[in-house]
């Protein structure tokens, strides 16, 4: 499966060489970087359940690709969130359903940081996605 240009651009960011520190400030970088929700965006229809912070997320299909935007009400899972939609935005409703949540973060050299909560969160927020493209 080809990866998104965002994807590409996470990969060569988040370089395994990098320490924690400098990976958790990148991932706060990432966060600050996803465009804001309207206030009306963020209702209980769009919030993911299954997170400890809340989370809610859109999705859209453009000419056959899914499109989504999220927000978060904390830093680091804001981080992790946008790191998420690298990864998806702009895959077909297929190519989503074969999304590897686990492997893209080993990819990214993040799965040691993740949390068990935050890894379920993800996975909610990932499982979501796959539903509204289903």
């Amino acid at each position: 499966m080809t990866l998104p240009d965002d994807a590409r651009t996470a990969l060569a960011t988040f370089d395994a060489s990098l320490a924690w520190e400098q990976r958790a400030r990148l991932l706060m970088q990432w966060g600050e970087r996803l465009p804001p929700l309207a206030e009306d965006e963020k209702t209980d229809d769009h919030l993911v359940h299954g997170c400890e912070s809340k989370v809610w997320l859109v999705g859209r299909v453009v000419e056959g690709k899914w499109q989504f935007h999220a927000a978060s009400d904390a830093r680091l899972i804001r981080g992790l969130v946008a790191l998420l939609l690298a990864r998806v935005n702009g895959l077909t409703a297929a190519e989503l359903q074969q999304v590897d949540l686990k492997a893209w973060f080993t990819q990214l050299g993040l799965t040691r940081q993740i949390s068990p909560s935050r890894s379920n969160g993800l996975n909610a927020v990932l499982q979501k996605m796959q539903r509204l493209a289903g």
